[in-house]
C-alpha cells in the first residue's frame, strides 16, 4: 500500500490538468472573472497559463494584456499551435487555432495586490465611522 501511496505522490500533474491552468473561453464568463482568477493563480503559483481555442483567443490576449498594463504581470511564454476539433454534428474533426500565454508575477505583484486591498478596506472602514 506504501508503494501505490508514493507513486500517487510522484505523479506528476499532466499537461491537460495543470493546477495553474485557465481555459478561457469566449461565452462562459465576463472578462475580469478571468482577470481575477488570473491573479489568484498568480499569488498561490507564482504563474499562470492562460490558454483559449478560436474565438476566444482574442478573450486571453485582453486578459493577459490587462495583467500587464497595471503592472502585476511579466509574459514568460506564448505559444500558438493548431488543433484538430471533433465536431458534433460533423464526421471530419476541424481546426481551430489555439493560444497559450504564460504570465509570471511583476516585481511589483504584492506590493500593487496589498495596495489595491487597503484600498478595498479604507471605504469599509469610513462608512463605519459614519
Amino acid at each position: 500500500m506504501e508503494e501505490i501511496t508514493e507513486a500517487v505522490s510522484n505523479l506528476n500533474v499532466s499537461e491537460t490538468h495543470k493546477k495553474n491552468r485557465i481555459q478561457v473561453s469566449n461565452t462562459k464568463k465576463p472578462l475580469f472573472f478571468y482577470v481575477n482568477l488570473a491573479k489568484r493563480y498568480m499569488q498561490q503559483h507564482n504563474e499562470v497559463e492562460l490558454s483559449a481555442l478560436g474565438m476566444a483567443i482574442a478573450t486571453v490576449v485582453t486578459v493577459a494584456e490587462i495583467l500587464k498594463n497595471n503592472g502585476l504581470a511579466v509574459e514568460k511564454k506564448i505559444m500558438t499551435s493548431t488543433v484538430e476539433v471533433k465536431d458534433d454534428g460533423k464526421t471530419r474533426p476541424i481546426q481551430k487555432a489555439k493560444i497559450e500565454i504564460v504570465l509570471g508575477k511583476s516585481e511589483k505583484f504584492d506590493e500593487i495586490m496589498a495596495a489595491a486591498a487597503e484600498e478595498r478596506e479604507a471605504p469599509a472602514e469610513a462608512d463605519e465611522h459614519n
